[in-house]
Protein backbone atom coordinates (compact mmCIF):
# COMPACT_ATOMS: atom_id res chain seq x y z
CA UNK A 1 0.00 0.00 0.00
CA UNK A 2 1.04 3.24 -0.29
CA UNK A 3 0.47 5.84 2.69
CA UNK A 4 -0.01 9.84 1.57
CA UNK A 5 0.46 12.38 5.14
CA UNK A 6 -0.16 16.00 4.89
CA UNK A 7 2.82 17.53 5.65
CA UNK A 8 1.41 20.87 6.75
CA UNK A 9 2.11 20.16 10.87
CA UNK A 10 3.12 16.85 12.53
CA UNK A 11 -0.52 15.70 13.87
CA UNK A 12 -1.23 13.58 10.45
CA UNK A 13 2.05 11.66 10.57
CA UNK A 14 1.56 10.47 14.20
CA UNK A 15 -1.70 9.15 13.91
CA UNK A 16 -0.97 7.60 10.47
CA UNK A 17 2.45 5.53 11.73
CA UNK A 18 -0.14 4.74 14.64
CA UNK A 19 -2.49 3.39 12.12
CA UNK A 20 0.12 1.38 9.58
CA UNK A 21 1.24 -0.29 12.85
CA UNK A 22 -2.37 -1.27 13.55
CA UNK A 23 -2.93 -2.37 10.08
CA UNK A 24 0.08 -4.59 10.18
CA UNK A 25 -1.08 -6.27 13.21
CA UNK A 26 -4.23 -7.17 11.63
CA UNK A 27 -2.29 -8.22 8.18
CA UNK A 28 1.49 -9.26 8.72
CA UNK A 29 1.96 -9.52 5.05
CA UNK A 30 1.15 -6.04 4.28
CA UNK A 31 4.04 -3.25 2.80
CA UNK A 32 3.84 0.43 3.56
CA UNK A 33 5.58 2.92 1.30
CA UNK A 34 4.85 6.42 2.29
CA UNK A 35 5.23 9.45 -0.44
CA UNK A 36 5.67 12.34 1.90
CA UNK A 37 7.86 15.41 2.65
CA UNK A 38 9.15 17.29 5.42
CA UNK A 39 8.21 17.29 8.57
CA UNK A 40 6.85 14.10 8.15
CA UNK A 41 9.54 12.16 6.73
CA UNK A 42 11.60 13.20 9.90
CA UNK A 43 8.86 11.37 11.95
CA UNK A 44 9.04 8.29 9.80
CA UNK A 45 12.50 8.03 9.79
CA UNK A 46 12.04 8.04 13.48
CA UNK A 47 9.80 5.10 13.57
CA UNK A 48 12.01 3.02 10.56
CA UNK A 49 9.43 3.56 7.81
CA UNK A 50 9.79 2.96 4.06
CA UNK A 51 10.01 6.67 1.77
CA UNK A 52 9.12 6.21 -2.00
CA UNK A 53 12.31 7.81 -3.27
CA UNK A 54 9.82 10.07 -5.86
CA UNK A 55 9.42 12.03 -2.20
CA UNK A 56 12.63 13.50 -2.61
CA UNK A 57 10.79 15.40 -5.85
CA UNK A 58 7.97 16.62 -4.08
CA UNK A 59 7.50 20.00 -3.83
CA UNK A 60 7.10 21.32 0.01
CA UNK A 61 4.13 21.94 1.37
CA UNK A 62 5.13 23.43 4.60
CA UNK A 63 7.31 25.99 3.27
CA UNK A 64 4.73 27.30 1.17
CA UNK A 65 2.50 27.50 4.78
CA UNK A 66 5.41 28.94 6.21
CA UNK A 67 5.80 31.86 3.65
CA UNK A 68 1.49 32.42 3.64
CA UNK A 69 2.17 33.35 7.19
CA UNK A 70 2.66 36.31 9.41
CA UNK A 71 2.93 37.09 12.93
CA UNK A 72 0.70 34.45 14.64
CA UNK A 73 -1.08 34.61 11.22
CA UNK A 74 -2.04 32.32 8.80
CA UNK A 75 -5.16 33.05 6.33
CA UNK A 76 -4.92 29.13 5.74
CA UNK A 77 -8.19 29.06 3.04
CA UNK A 78 -6.43 31.65 1.37
CA UNK A 79 -2.72 30.18 1.64
CA UNK A 80 -4.86 26.48 0.14
CA UNK A 81 -6.23 28.68 -2.65
CA UNK A 82 -2.88 29.96 -3.44
CA UNK A 83 -1.12 26.60 -3.59
CA UNK A 84 -2.41 25.12 -6.66
CA UNK A 85 1.13 24.62 -8.73
CA UNK A 86 2.10 22.90 -5.62
CA UNK A 87 -0.58 20.12 -5.72
CA UNK A 88 -0.78 20.03 -9.51
CA UNK A 89 2.98 18.79 -9.42
CA UNK A 90 2.78 16.83 -6.58
CA UNK A 91 0.08 14.56 -7.97
CA UNK A 92 1.71 15.09 -11.47
CA UNK A 93 4.70 12.95 -9.01
CA UNK A 94 1.98 10.54 -7.88
CA UNK A 95 0.51 9.38 -10.49
CA UNK A 96 3.70 8.33 -11.64
CA UNK A 97 4.63 6.45 -8.88
CA UNK A 98 1.29 4.40 -9.28
CA UNK A 99 1.44 3.80 -12.96
CA UNK A 100 4.72 2.40 -12.54
CA UNK A 101 4.02 0.61 -9.30
CA UNK A 102 1.26 -1.63 -8.12
CA UNK A 103 -0.84 -0.91 -5.20
CA UNK A 104 -3.74 -2.54 -3.83
CA UNK A 105 -4.45 0.27 -1.65
CA UNK A 106 -3.39 4.01 -1.51
CA UNK A 107 -4.22 6.07 1.52
CA UNK A 108 -4.37 10.10 1.56
CA UNK A 109 -4.76 11.71 4.96
CA UNK A 110 -5.90 15.16 3.97
CA UNK A 111 -3.63 14.67 0.53
CA UNK A 112 -5.88 17.15 -1.34
CA UNK A 113 -4.21 16.80 -4.32
CA UNK A 114 -4.63 13.62 -4.95
CA UNK A 115 -8.44 13.34 -4.09
CA UNK A 116 -9.31 16.55 -5.65
CA UNK A 117 -7.69 15.28 -8.80
CA UNK A 118 -8.58 11.44 -9.28
CA UNK A 119 -12.50 12.72 -8.79
CA UNK A 120 -11.61 14.97 -12.10
CA UNK A 121 -9.75 12.23 -13.37
CA UNK A 122 -11.73 9.07 -12.16
CA UNK A 123 -10.40 6.82 -14.76
CA UNK A 124 -7.00 7.10 -12.86
CA UNK A 125 -8.08 5.15 -10.14
CA UNK A 126 -6.92 1.90 -10.61
CA UNK A 127 -6.09 0.77 -6.60
CA UNK A 128 -8.40 0.80 -3.81
CA UNK A 129 -8.67 4.63 -2.16
CA UNK A 130 -9.17 5.79 1.37
CA UNK A 131 -9.30 9.42 2.77
CA UNK A 132 -9.24 10.43 6.18
CA UNK A 133 -9.41 13.59 7.43
CA UNK A 134 -10.83 15.53 11.24
CA UNK A 135 -12.26 18.22 9.75
CA UNK A 136 -14.98 18.99 7.06
CA UNK A 137 -15.77 22.28 4.91
CA UNK A 138 -14.13 25.27 4.37
CA UNK A 139 -15.35 28.17 6.43
CA UNK A 140 -14.92 32.05 5.90
CA UNK A 141 -13.23 33.99 8.50
CA UNK A 142 -15.72 36.87 9.27
CA UNK A 143 -13.23 39.20 8.01
CA UNK A 144 -13.23 38.12 4.58
CA UNK A 145 -16.68 39.60 4.35
CA UNK A 146 -19.12 38.38 1.81
CA UNK A 147 -16.33 37.38 -0.75
CA UNK A 148 -14.72 34.79 0.96
CA UNK A 149 -18.04 33.25 2.07
CA UNK A 150 -19.08 33.05 -1.34
CA UNK A 151 -15.75 31.84 -2.53
CA UNK A 152 -15.91 28.86 0.52
CA UNK A 153 -19.55 28.02 -0.07
CA UNK A 154 -18.38 27.61 -3.63
CA UNK A 155 -15.06 25.37 -2.98
CA UNK A 156 -17.65 23.52 -0.69
CA UNK A 157 -20.26 23.21 -3.20
CA UNK A 158 -17.50 21.55 -5.78
CA UNK A 159 -16.76 19.19 -3.22
CA UNK A 160 -20.01 17.92 -3.06
CA UNK A 161 -20.64 17.90 -6.60
CA UNK A 162 -17.78 15.88 -7.08
CA UNK A 163 -18.88 12.84 -4.55
CA UNK A 164 -22.15 12.46 -5.92
CA UNK A 165 -21.27 12.57 -9.24
CA UNK A 166 -18.29 10.31 -8.74
CA UNK A 167 -19.00 8.67 -5.60
CA UNK A 168 -16.72 5.35 -6.48
CA UNK A 169 -13.23 7.11 -6.69
CA UNK A 170 -13.41 6.84 -2.42
CA UNK A 171 -13.58 3.46 -1.41
CA UNK A 172 -13.27 4.70 2.44
CA UNK A 173 -13.90 7.74 3.79
CA UNK A 174 -12.95 8.22 7.61
CA UNK A 175 -13.56 10.80 9.90
CA UNK A 176 -10.57 10.40 13.13
CA UNK A 177 -12.96 11.75 15.42
CA UNK A 178 -17.10 11.19 16.56
CA UNK A 179 -20.27 13.28 15.04
CA UNK A 180 -20.25 15.35 17.81
CA UNK A 181 -16.89 16.84 16.81
CA UNK A 182 -18.30 17.99 13.57
CA UNK A 183 -19.06 21.71 13.32
CA UNK A 184 -23.21 22.33 13.66
CA UNK A 185 -23.00 24.97 10.52
CA UNK A 186 -23.84 24.48 6.63
CA UNK A 187 -21.69 24.26 4.08
CA UNK A 188 -23.33 27.72 2.37
CA UNK A 189 -26.51 29.18 1.30
CA UNK A 190 -28.51 26.47 -0.07
CA UNK A 191 -26.09 23.63 0.99
CA UNK A 192 -26.44 21.08 3.22
CA UNK A 193 -25.33 20.72 6.79
CA UNK A 194 -22.00 19.79 7.44
CA UNK A 195 -22.86 17.30 10.43
CA UNK A 196 -25.43 15.48 8.51
CA UNK A 197 -24.00 15.43 5.13
CA UNK A 198 -20.50 14.17 6.99
CA UNK A 199 -22.38 11.58 9.15
CA UNK A 200 -23.64 9.72 5.49
CA UNK A 201 -20.87 10.03 3.86
CA UNK A 202 -17.95 9.14 6.37
CA UNK A 203 -17.24 6.90 8.86
CA UNK A 204 -16.00 7.49 11.89
CA UNK A 205 -12.64 6.10 13.59
CA UNK A 206 -13.22 7.91 16.79
CA UNK A 207 -9.85 9.80 17.63
CA UNK A 208 -6.26 8.31 16.81
CA UNK A 209 -3.90 9.42 19.85
CA UNK A 210 -1.14 6.67 18.83
CA UNK A 211 -0.43 6.23 22.88
CA UNK A 212 -2.27 4.90 25.61
CA UNK A 213 -2.96 8.22 27.93
CA UNK A 214 -3.64 5.80 31.03
CA UNK A 215 0.41 4.83 31.23
CA UNK A 216 1.57 7.67 30.81
CA UNK A 217 -0.10 9.90 33.64
CA UNK A 218 2.36 11.25 35.75
CA UNK A 219 5.76 10.52 33.79
CA UNK A 220 8.44 10.88 36.15
CA UNK A 221 11.65 9.92 33.77
CA UNK A 222 10.88 12.47 31.63
CA UNK A 223 10.91 15.18 34.40
CA UNK A 224 14.43 14.23 35.07
CA UNK A 225 15.92 14.13 31.93
CA UNK A 226 14.74 17.45 31.49
CA UNK A 227 16.14 18.41 35.22
CA UNK A 228 12.68 19.22 36.39
CA UNK A 229 12.65 17.70 40.27
CA UNK A 230 9.55 15.89 41.03
CA UNK A 231 7.88 18.89 43.09
CA UNK A 232 8.88 21.62 40.43
CA UNK A 233 6.33 23.53 38.35
CA UNK A 234 6.85 22.85 34.95
CA UNK A 235 5.29 24.75 32.08
CA UNK A 236 6.17 23.21 28.55
CA UNK A 237 5.54 25.68 25.65
CA UNK A 238 5.46 23.86 22.04
CA UNK A 239 4.30 25.17 18.34
CA UNK A 240 4.02 22.13 16.64
CA UNK A 241 5.63 21.07 13.51
CA UNK A 242 5.32 23.88 11.13
CA UNK A 243 7.35 27.01 11.20
CA UNK A 244 4.85 29.36 11.92
CA UNK A 245 5.07 29.12 15.80
CA UNK A 246 8.13 31.57 16.65
CA UNK A 247 5.87 34.31 17.85
CA UNK A 248 4.45 32.79 20.25
CA UNK A 249 7.11 31.41 21.70
CA UNK A 250 8.98 34.35 21.91
CA UNK A 251 6.18 35.79 22.88
CA UNK A 252 5.85 33.77 25.84
CA UNK A 253 9.51 33.85 26.83
CA UNK A 254 8.48 37.23 27.20
CA UNK A 255 6.42 36.47 29.83
CA UNK A 256 8.69 34.00 31.65
CA UNK A 257 10.19 36.71 34.29
CA UNK A 258 6.90 37.57 35.65
CA UNK A 259 5.31 34.35 35.77
CA UNK A 260 8.13 33.19 37.42
CA UNK A 261 7.55 36.04 39.82
CA UNK A 262 4.51 34.69 40.73
CA UNK A 263 5.00 31.25 40.61
CA UNK A 264 8.46 30.85 42.50
CA UNK A 265 10.79 28.00 40.68
CA UNK A 266 8.13 27.51 37.89
CA UNK A 267 10.54 25.91 34.76
CA UNK A 268 9.99 26.39 31.19
CA UNK A 269 10.58 24.02 28.56
CA UNK A 270 10.44 25.16 24.91
CA UNK A 271 10.25 22.98 21.88
CA UNK A 272 10.33 24.30 19.04
CA UNK A 273 10.10 21.60 16.67
CA UNK A 274 11.91 20.27 13.48
CA UNK A 275 11.36 23.99 11.35
CA UNK A 276 12.45 26.40 14.27
CA UNK A 277 16.25 26.70 15.01
CA UNK A 278 15.89 26.56 18.74
CA UNK A 279 19.50 29.08 18.65
CA UNK A 280 17.14 31.70 16.90
CA UNK A 281 15.41 31.98 20.67
CA UNK A 282 16.77 34.12 22.86
CA UNK A 283 18.06 32.70 26.71
CA UNK A 284 16.07 33.73 29.38
CA UNK A 285 16.78 32.41 33.10
CA UNK A 286 14.25 29.67 34.04
CA UNK A 287 14.24 28.00 30.27
CA UNK A 288 15.25 25.34 28.06
CA UNK A 289 14.74 25.55 24.75
CA UNK A 290 14.76 22.39 22.58
CA UNK A 291 14.12 21.57 18.85
CA UNK A 292 12.41 18.28 17.58
CA UNK A 293 11.19 15.41 20.28
CA UNK A 294 9.94 12.53 18.59
CA UNK A 295 8.27 12.14 22.05
CA UNK A 296 6.49 14.92 22.72
CA UNK A 297 3.64 13.41 24.07
CA UNK A 298 5.34 12.17 26.69
CA UNK A 299 6.67 15.58 27.60
CA UNK A 300 3.33 16.19 27.70
CA UNK A 301 2.59 14.03 29.99
CA UNK A 302 5.00 15.32 32.15
CA UNK A 303 4.05 19.12 32.36
CA UNK A 304 1.90 20.90 35.32
CA UNK A 305 0.63 22.92 32.14
CA UNK A 306 0.85 23.68 28.22
CA UNK A 307 0.83 26.50 26.27
CA UNK A 308 0.47 25.51 22.58
CA UNK A 309 -1.22 26.74 19.01
CA UNK A 310 -4.28 25.74 18.21
CA UNK A 311 -3.54 22.43 16.09
CA UNK A 312 -5.59 19.55 16.69
CA UNK A 313 -2.92 17.38 17.48
CA UNK A 314 -1.16 18.83 20.52
CA UNK A 315 -4.85 19.52 21.89
CA UNK A 316 -6.16 16.39 21.54
CA UNK A 317 -2.66 14.80 23.26
CA UNK A 318 -3.36 17.15 26.48
CA UNK A 319 -7.27 16.71 26.45
CA UNK A 320 -6.23 12.61 26.76
CA UNK A 321 -3.78 13.22 29.05
CA UNK A 322 -5.94 15.48 31.26
CA UNK A 323 -3.58 18.24 31.30
CA UNK A 324 -4.69 22.18 31.73
CA UNK A 325 -3.27 23.59 28.71
CA UNK A 326 -3.91 27.54 27.20
CA UNK A 327 -4.49 27.61 23.39
CA UNK A 328 -3.80 30.29 20.91
CA UNK A 329 -5.12 29.77 17.48
CA UNK A 330 -3.38 31.22 14.74
CA UNK A 331 -5.25 34.14 13.31
CA UNK A 332 -7.38 33.69 10.15
CA UNK A 333 -6.71 30.27 10.42
CA UNK A 334 -10.38 28.77 10.00
CA UNK A 335 -9.73 25.03 10.95
CA UNK A 336 -7.89 26.09 14.61
CA UNK A 337 -10.79 29.03 15.21
CA UNK A 338 -13.59 27.11 14.19
CA UNK A 339 -13.31 22.92 13.76
CA UNK A 340 -10.59 22.60 16.07
CA UNK A 341 -12.22 25.02 18.81
CA UNK A 342 -15.61 23.36 18.61
CA UNK A 343 -14.23 19.72 19.07
CA UNK A 344 -12.47 21.40 22.39
CA UNK A 345 -15.49 22.83 23.38
CA UNK A 346 -17.39 19.75 23.15
CA UNK A 347 -14.54 17.78 25.35
CA UNK A 348 -14.70 20.77 28.05
CA UNK A 349 -10.74 21.45 27.41
CA UNK A 350 -8.59 24.05 27.28
CA UNK A 351 -8.52 27.37 27.78
CA UNK A 352 -8.65 29.67 24.23
CA UNK A 353 -6.29 33.15 24.68
CA UNK A 354 -6.61 34.74 21.42
CA UNK A 355 -2.75 35.82 20.67
CA UNK A 356 -4.00 39.94 21.33
CA UNK A 357 -4.40 38.57 24.77
CA UNK A 358 -1.02 37.56 25.02
CA UNK A 359 0.81 40.77 24.00
CA UNK A 360 1.34 41.69 27.74
CA UNK A 361 3.60 39.98 29.33
CA UNK A 362 2.21 40.48 32.70
CA UNK A 363 -1.25 39.26 31.56
CA UNK A 364 -0.59 36.39 29.79
CA UNK A 365 2.10 36.01 33.32
CA UNK A 366 -1.28 36.35 35.15
CA UNK A 367 -3.07 33.46 32.82
CA UNK A 368 -0.12 31.02 33.63
CA UNK A 369 -0.35 31.31 36.99
CA UNK A 370 -4.18 30.89 37.20
CA UNK A 371 -4.18 27.61 34.64
CA UNK A 372 -1.02 26.27 36.31
CA UNK A 373 -2.14 22.71 37.99
CA UNK A 374 -5.96 23.49 37.12
CA UNK A 375 -7.79 20.76 38.17
CA UNK A 376 -9.66 19.04 35.18
CA UNK A 377 -12.64 17.05 33.94
CA UNK A 378 -12.13 16.45 30.30
CA UNK A 379 -14.99 14.31 28.33
CA UNK A 380 -12.48 10.92 28.19
CA UNK A 381 -10.93 10.52 24.44
CA UNK A 382 -10.93 7.17 22.61
CA UNK A 383 -8.00 5.21 22.82
CA UNK A 384 -8.58 2.70 20.32
CA UNK A 385 -9.00 4.91 16.61
CA UNK A 386 -5.88 4.05 15.24
CA UNK A 387 -7.12 0.35 15.56
CA UNK A 388 -10.77 1.12 14.47
CA UNK A 389 -9.24 2.77 11.65
CA UNK A 390 -7.34 -0.07 10.51
CA UNK A 391 -9.69 -2.08 10.56
CA UNK A 392 -11.55 -0.15 8.04
CA UNK A 393 -8.48 -0.08 6.03
CA UNK A 394 -7.61 -3.95 6.27
CA UNK A 395 -10.98 -4.45 4.77
CA UNK A 396 -9.67 -3.07 1.87
CA UNK A 397 -6.78 -5.29 1.32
Amino acid sequence: MLYLSSPIGLGHAQRDAAIAAELRARRPDVTVDWLAQHPVTRVLADRGEHVHPASAVLANESGHIEHESGEHDLHAFQAIRRMDEILVHNFMVFSDVVAEEHYDLVVGDEAWDVDYFLHENPELKRFAFAWLTDFVGWLPMPEGGRREAILTADYNAEMIEQRARFHRVRDRSIFVGSPEDIVDDDFGPGLPRIRDWTMANFDFAGYVTGFDPATLRGTRDVRRRLGVDDGEPFCLVTVGGSGVGGSLLRRVLDAVPAARERVPGLRFVFVTGPRIDPSSLPDVAGTQVVGYLPDLYTHLAACDLAVVQGGLTTCMELTALGKPFVYVPLRRHFEQNFHVRNRLDRYGAGRCLAYEEAADPEALADVIAKELGRETAYLPVETDGAARAAAMLADLL
